[in-house]
């Protein structure tokens, strides 16, 4: 007697199978996970939200409803204000002016001072990169008033030069530089050394260009660092036609220009000097992702 034997499912049926068990504990992890992040975003980009709104805002309606992030009656007063009635425009051509002067100066120092570290033998290398890393551990308030008496004793008091000089070059650029070119292979160097291109020549034409993920990296730190930068501007300047932004904000919110609360006016300049630096951050982050390192193998 014969047994017949059953046909096999079609290739259709068998992909159509439900998922195993693991299968549906990873997709529900992964949704868990998608929450969670969503729920920190907006937790984190809530006083923005409420910063841009209230900014937009009648000063009784900012001091009755603060977090509201629809304004009852949408009026542009504040940034009338602010453009109109003080030295807004003032302020934040100090702050471009230095800030790409800072930012400038520490890719190019910052880059030197990391190769000098990576690729120079010299004698008391290892203590001076010590003492970068110790510098980095020294908070930054506490160099405040050893960094007036040099500004002062230079002469570069109140003037752009003891706003910028002294910002030019930054412990934690310098280190991740260094790293950086720790991890390009000096089989490159040799290369170039063979050609006949001599230090300067070898970082500048053939290494800082492998570089450019770090270098877009201290171009976002330096420009965000700078911009945002308070403390070194206020002993080192006194004129008021050298206040920056963070200056010229910071005594909006300590109630300047008028009376009152001054929501609507604090968070429309606080607002506006966000704008630079989100624009730098994507515009270079997409550089960063897109580099190619053009690191070789050896």
């Amino acid at each position: 007697m014969s047994t017949a034997t059953a046909p096999a499912p079609p290739a259709a049926a068998r992909r159509r199978r439900p998922p195993t068990d693991g299968r549906r504990r990873a997709a529900r992890g992964a949704w868990i996970a998608y929450l969670v992040l969503i729920a920190l975003a907006l937790i984190y980009i809530f006083p923005f939200l409420v910063q841009v709104a209230t900014s937009f805002k009648s000063e009784p309606e900012a001091a009755q409803n603060p977090l509201g992030l629809v304004p009852q009656n949408w009026t542009v007063a504040a940034y009338d204000t602010l453009f109109a009635n003080s030295d807004f425009p003032l302020w934040g051509m100090n702050s471009f002016i230095v800030t790409v002067f800072v930012t400038l100066g520490r890719v190019f120092f910052n880059s030197l001072a990391g190769y000098a570290l990576a690729r120079i033998p010299f004698r008391g290398r290892a203590l001076v990169f010590a003492l970068l890393v110790a510098v980095m551990a020294v908070p930054g308030v506490v160099l405040l008033i050893p960094k007036f008496l040099v500004i002062n004793q230079l002469g570069i008091y109140d003037s752009y030069t003891g706003m910028i000089l002294p910002l030019l070059a930054d412990a934690a650029g310098v280190f991740i530089m260094k790293n950086f070119f720790e991890s390009i292979p000096a089989s490159v160097e040799e290369q170039a050394r063979i050609d006949g291109a001599g230090t300067f020549r070898t970082f500048w034409s053939v290494v800082l260009p492998m570089a450019r993920p770090a270098v877009m990296t201290i171009v976002i730190l330096s420009f965000q660092g700078s911009w945002n930068e308070l403390n070194h501007f206020i002993i080192s300047t006194q004129s008021p036609e050298l206040t920056t932004l963070t200056k010229g904000v910071a005594q909006l919110a300590s109630g300047a220009l008028s009376q009152g609360t001054q929501y609507p006016l604090k968070l429309a300049a606080a607002a506006l000097m966000t704008v630079p630096v989100a624009i730098v951050f994507f515009v270079f982050q997409k550089r960063i992702m897109n580099a190619s390192a053009g690191a070789v193998k050896e």
